[in-house]
């Protein structure tokens, strides 16, 4: 890690800003997990979306969770390479603000044939980690 973490936070917030949804780890009934989630970037932290239904929100609100995205998966321009971003930090329950709840976009209809039921957590991040690599190529050759 550099001695001066501020460079790579900065980063790590500009790559995540690029794209819309990450994982969230953390541990539920001493096992980790990992859930899906809409996230914006927003006063130096994260303010993620889940569904409500599924519970995980309870085992990360309170608790230091990992939170990461890339753009392994995605097509890009073959000079911007391929980056990940890992955030760890503590979660807390959080109410959004209008302009970032039209930041957010519009919410899913459904999750598993459920009634979508948005729930809003805030990380702070205690630490911010950046890989990227460039050249070569994401393809695989058949």
């Amino acid at each position: 890690m550099p001695s001066d973490p501020q460079p790579e936070h900065d980063r790590g917030f500009e790559l995540l800003a690029r794209v819309d949804y990450g994982r969230v780890a953390t541990s539920m009934r001493a096992l980790p997990f990992l859930a899906a989630a809409r996230h914006v970037v927003s006063d130096g932290g994260l303010l993620l979306r889940m569904h409500r239904g599924y519970g995980y929100h309870l085992a990360c609100v309170g608790s230091v969770v990992a939170y990461g995205a890339d753009n392994l998966g995605a097509e890009r321009p073959e000079d911007e390479g391929q980056w990940s971003v890992q955030c760890v930090g503590t979660c807390a329950r959080a109410e959004p603000t209008p302009a970032e709840l039209e930041r957010f976009g519009a919410a899913p209809h459904s999750a598993d044939g459920d009634p979508y039921d948005a729930v809003y957590l805030r990380v702070a991040p205690q630490f911010v980690t950046v890989h990227e690599l460039r050249g070569g190529s994401a393809r695989r050759r058949t």
